[in-house]
């Protein structure tokens, strides 16, 4: 594995990296600095990690719309842990909740 330091918002990161990934991982930086000094630029949200929530959220739609509606989890019905469908705004207040909380343990982004 190998280590690679990357900026993401002017802030420096250094990330493992399998071998031969580091051109997806560089690809993947910079769609992440892309959304994120974006959302920042836009001047409506000022948090690092609001901005990387909401960032993550972008790129997590984008991606769900690039995949098949058969095949993709997020374009079917949700059914939450009481076995009942979920609606969206709730399914995305649960997102928000456990990126919150992923993001609350250790204070860095990544």
């Amino acid at each position: 594995m190998n280590q690679l330091e990357v900026q993401i918002m002017g802030q420096s990161y250094l990330l493992g990296c399998p071998e031969g990934g580091e051109a997806r991982l560089r690809e993947a930086v910079l769609r992440v600095d892309e959304a994120m000094c974006k959302i920042r630029d836009a001047g409506k949200v000022r948090a690092r990690d609001r901005i990387a929530v909401l960032a993550a959220l972008n790129l997590a739609f984008d991606l769900a719309d690039k995949v098949e509606p058969a095949t993709s989890e997020l374009k079917s019905s949700p059914v939450n842990t009481t076995g009942t469908v979920s609606s969206d705004s709730e399914v995305l207040h649960n997102l928000l909740g456990r990126l919150d909380d992923a993001l609350s343990e250790d204070g860095q982004l990544l």
